[in-house]
Order: structure tokens, then C-alpha cells, then sequence
């Protein structure tokens, strides 16, 4: 059999181990990658502040493909043939492109930054900063530093971080790297000098694009509203929220907030987290037809088995909508893990401005969901294979996840927010007095000890994914 995997990052690589780890000897394992190397993305808002390399957020797949039995292709997918069974890839070198045979597919191509989706949004052709990327995280790193040398010689400077689009993702990431611009002001005693603010597409600060987290800390239960809320007093960060960014220019950036008004904030530095959809994979019949509404929405993310359309007041009393097996109903040997597969909806309750402009953070499918996606996958594809049925299925109603977002890097006088989550979708069924999650297991935690956590998981992750000793014993 041939297993051919597009995207090596979380979702797609962690499926790569397992699958070279019980089939490679036997079958054709195969990774379809446009970088070369694996970049641990968490790690990023480190380079973004000159307080980490980039080179120590990557290594090389080939030795560990070669390891595994996985064979790599380096190079971009441009085309997916469903009805033919191959992907045609454009080599990274250059050069004829490449057709690459399936009878089982999985998609986890992660992201596409959608810079063009708000006007004067991103590095490359507009104004604001990034973290997305490894080169973009070294961009804002330089543009950070001019920054700091402005400071340096006594001006003020402001910055604003958040996110970029209406129903744009990832609010974990913006929420690490502004604590983390704060905490290095601070050490270079320059915190005095600079206005941090907020700017954010949240219900709520704190909301993350999960409908907020309710937990108890130090024995009382709070919300992640508090949390964060407490956190941004602290550390003197002005925040806004419900607001959808809509054009940035080389000093302001234009929102509309959830009342309708329109606003504009004023700026020295600002990173916002764009829109994330699909690939720009073309799908292809037989006959040369497009057939990609048979395996991606308009956003180009793969459908998968959810219940789509449903109202958010009926998907949020419903958590079989949510998929099991993430596995495409069209073609039924396509399965899609991590950012690329299509959620059913929101998670937080979505808001619809008086000008019908719809501000709707997307649902988190990052990190350790990601991981828990292409190791379902994995398991599923292993078991087609060996035993012609599958075994394995996990909803987002039904999984736990963690989040350590980093205020600091030091090991001495650093600190981090530590989330657990279960389930990461609430389900108002099994715990409808407790905000729809199980409370004796979701839990929120500040402190240094997040800090060492926060390193120590960079440290085993890059450990088990170069598929070194024991790297099954650590979880996804």
C-alpha cells in the first residue's frame, strides 16, 4: 500500500512517525514537504524577540524519514487527483513536476497565511509584523530591535499585538509574544518607554477562540477572563477586544468593533495574526473537472466527518457534530489532520456587527491538537491497512489539551499561563453547570514553574520527533 502524507508539521509529521514506525518495512510511506526541515513554530515568539536562534527551532526530516522507512519528497503539492489517486508536486530544486501515487492520503498542510484577506496586512506587502513564519519571526525580530535602540535614546514607543482578520486564530500565539515583549522591556529597563496594547477578534480576553476556559486557581474558580485580565493589569497591557481588522497602513490600523462603530489605532509596531484557510492545492477529476467541493470549503479546508452547517446555538448542544475520524466522506481515503481539516463551526459564540460583519475567532487546531489529530489518523490508516477497518477516533469534544503560553524565557525570573483543557470543545451535555468542560481536570496555573515546563516540552518534543529512543512514551 502507498501512504502519502502532504505537510510535515505537527499533524503530518507526528503521522509520519507511527506510520514508518508500523508499516515503512512493509509498505510505501511518503511525505510531501515544501521546507526541509521541521520548525518547532511554538519556539518562534522567542526569535521574534532576539531571545532565541532560529537554527534552534529546527532539524532536517530526510535522516529521520530515512530512519523511520519514510520516504521525502521535497517540494509543493499544486494538485490533488481524488478520482486518480496521485499528487502532482512541483520540486523544491525546480524542474518537471513530480507525480506521486496514493491509495490512502492524508492532508495536514497546516495554514495558509491569508495576509491578503485585510488590507495592508503582513511583512511582504503591507505594514504589519509576523511570527507565522521563521522568516518572518526574524523580521519582527530586527524590526523589534530598531524599536529598541528608538527607546534606547529616550522615545516612546507603542505597539499593538493581536490579530489582523475577523475570525482569525492563533490568539495564544499574539498573547505569548506581547507578555514576552514586556517582560524583555523590563529586563532591558526599558518597560517606561513603551504603550503595550491588545487589539484582539476575542468575545472576551481571554476567550482564545475556545469559548474561554472556567477552572479553578488556587482554590476558587475563576474565568480566563480573570486570568488574563489580571495578567494584562499587571503587567500594564490596555486591551480591546471584539474587534475586526479590516486595513492596516504604515501607522494605523482600522477596525469595527462588535457595536458597528468604526475606530482606528494608532501604531509604532504592530504583529497581528492573520487569517488562516486551506492550501491553493487545485483538485482535479478524471477528465480534468474541478471537484474540490467534493473535498474542501470555500475556505479550502478539507471537509472531513462533521456535521456541517448547523446553527451555533444547535452545533453547541451537539458534540457528535464535531469529527471522530477526520476522514473526508467524498473520497474515503482522504483524511485531513490538524489546521486543514474543516471544523464544523466556532467555538466561541460568534458576533455579527449592525453592518453584518461577522467577528468569529476561529477554532484552535495548533500544537497538541494537531499532534492528537495525526496520530488518530495514523492509527486509523495502520489499521485499514493491517486489519481493513478502523479503530481509532477522538472529537474535539472528547480531547484534552494543553496550552503553556510563556511571559519570559528566563528559567530564573521568568513565568508562564498554564492551561489544561478538557474537553478543548465544550460539551454541555456531560457538564452543563461547569461552562461546558469537566473541572476536576481543566485547571489554570501562572508561575515559574510554567516557565521550565514551557522548555522542557520544546526539549522532549524535538527529542520524540526526530523519532529518537522511547519518543512514543511522550504524549502528542
Amino acid at each position: 500500500m502507498k501512504v502519502v502524507i502532504i505537510g510535515a508539521g505537527f499533524a503530518g509529521h507526528t503521522a509520519a512517525l507511527y506510520l514508518g514506525d508500523a508499516l515503512g518495512k512493509d509498505h510505501e510511506i511518503t511525505v510531501i514537504n515544501r521546507f526541509e526541515h521541521f520548525w518547532y513554530v511554538p519556539s518562534w515568539v522567542w526569535v521574534g524577540i532576539g531571545r532565541m536562534k532560529v537554527e534552534q527551532t529546527r532539524f532536517e526530516l530526510a535522516p529521520v524519514y530515512e530512519k523511520m522507512h519514510v520516504g521525502f519528497v521535497h517540494g509543493s503539492a499544486v494538485s490533488i487527483h481524488p478520482d486518480d489517486r496521485y499528487v502532482m508536486v512541483d520540486p523544491a530544486g525546480g524542474g518537471e513536476q513530480q507525480k506521486v501515487d496514493y491509495d490512502y492520503l492524508l492532508i495536514a498542510t497546516g495554514p495558509k497565511l491569508n495576509y491578503d484577506a485585510t488590507e495592508g496586512l503582513g511583512p511582504k506587502h503591507g505594514f504589519s509584523q509576523s511570527i507565522c513564519t521563521a522568516p518572518h519571526a526574524e523580521a519582527s525580530r530586527d524590526t523589534y530591535f530598531e524599536q529598541i535602540e528608538r527607546m534606547e535614546k529616550g522615545e516612546k514607543v507603542k505597539f499593538v499585538i493581536g490579530t489582523g482578520h475577523p475570525s482569525a486564530t492563533c490568539q495564544g500565539a499574539a498573547f505569548e509574544y506581547i507578555t514576552n515583549i514586556h517582560k524583555d522591556l523590563v529586563r532591558r529597563k526599558l518597560r517606561d518607554k513603551a504603550e503595550l496594547c491588545w487589539l484582539s477578534n476575542e468575545q472576551a480576553v481571554g476567550d482564545f477562540g475556545v469559548d474561554g476556559v472556567m477552572a479553578r486557581y488556587k482554590g476558587e474558580m475563576v474565568t480566563s477572563e480573570q486570568f488574563i485580565g489580571a495578567v494584562f493589569r499587571e503587567y500594564g497591557v490596555e486591551w480591546n477586544v471584539q474587534r475586526a481588522v479590516h486595513k492596516v497602513d504604515e501607522s494605523k490600523i482600522y477596525w469595527e468593533d462588535a457595536s458597528g462603530t468604526y475606530g482606528e489605532s494608532t501604531y509604532d509596531f504592530t504583529m497581528l495574526i492573520p487569517q488562516f484557510t486551506g492550501g491553493d492545492m487545485r483538485y482535479v477529476g478524471t477528465d480534468g473537472e474541478d471537484v474540490s467541493e467534493r473535498v474542501v470549503n470555500a475556505a479550502g479546508l478539507v471537509k472531513v466527518d462533521a456535521t456541517y452547517g448547523l446553527p451555533f446555538d444547535r452545533l453547541r448542544t451537539n458534540p457528535t457534530a464535531w469529527p471522530e475520524l477526520y476522514q473526508n466522506p467524498y473520497y474515503e481515503n482522504i483524511f485531513a489532520a490538524g489546521i486543514a481539516f474543516a471544523p464544523p463551526g466556532p467555538i466561541s459564540v460568534p458576533l455579527t456587527t449592525p453592518n453584518g460583519t461577522v467577528i468569529s475567532a476561529a477554532p484552535p487546531r495548533t500544537g497538541m491538537v494537531s499532534g492528537i489529530t495525526g496520530r488518530i489518523v495514523a492509527k486509523n490508516l495502520i489499521d485499514l491497512i493491517t486489519q481493513g477497518r478502523m479503530t481509532h477516533g477522538e472529537r474535539m469534544t472528547e480531547m484534552a489539551a494543553a496550552c503553556i503560553a510563556s511571559m519570559g524565557d528566563s528559567l530564573w525570573d521568568g513565568s508562564a499561563a498554564t492551561i489544561m483543557i478538557y474537553p478543548v470543545v465544550p460539551d454541555f451535555r456531560r457538564y452543563p453547570n461547569e461552562g461546558g468542560r469537566d473541572t476536576f481536570v481543566t485547571h489554570m496555573e501562572m508561575g515559574l514553574g510554567g516557565a521550565w515546563m514551557k522548555r522542557m516540552i520544546q526539549t522532549t518534543f524535538m527529542h520524540k520527533l526526530r523519532g529518537r529512543i522511547g519518543w512514543k512514551m511522550i504524549p502528542e
